[in-house]
């Protein structure tokens, strides 16, 4: 008689196990990515809350991104689209001023980020950033 050699199933577990670890490397590099919807920003120095300091719109453009991260030139509402636009005609207007831009802090970071990019675009080397107009 002839003895049957009886072999077991096998899986292969390899693919399984590469998938695995590139699924977990990519929530390891992608993480960091999604926590960057806020950035708390610093508050200022305890010498310099003790001191009386009054913030002044004295530039022309005056920019104010708002709580609800709707953005205001001079009092008006501006669709981010007409931003770059709308910033150029100013700059022909006031070559020579500072935009200060008046930012929430409870606004979003990116909020701030393309009204940055929009004063650059415009052709602006500087802008004033006010977190905490008194």
């Amino acid at each position: 008689m002839r003895t049957r050699s009886i072999e077991e199933p096998t899986v292969n577990l390899t693919p399984l196990i590469d998938v695995v670890f590139v699924i977990l490397i990519m929530f390891i590099v992608i993480a960091p990515l999604l926590e960057l919807d806020r950035v708390e920003l610093a508050n200022a120095a305890a010498v310099i809350q003790d001191k009386s300091i009054s913030v002044q719109e004295t530039s022309p453009i005056a920019i104010h991104v708002r709580q609800d991260n709707s953005i205001r030139i001079n009092g008006q509402i501006i669709p981010s689209e007409q931003l770059v636009g709308i910033l150029k005609q100013m700059k022909k207007q006031y070559p020579r001023d500072r935009p200060q831009v008046f930012h929430d802090r409870k606004a979003h970071f990116g909020t701030y980020q393309s009204v940055k990019n929009a004063t650059e675009s415009a052709g602006f080397q500087q802008m004033d950033v006010i977190l905490n107009p008194m």
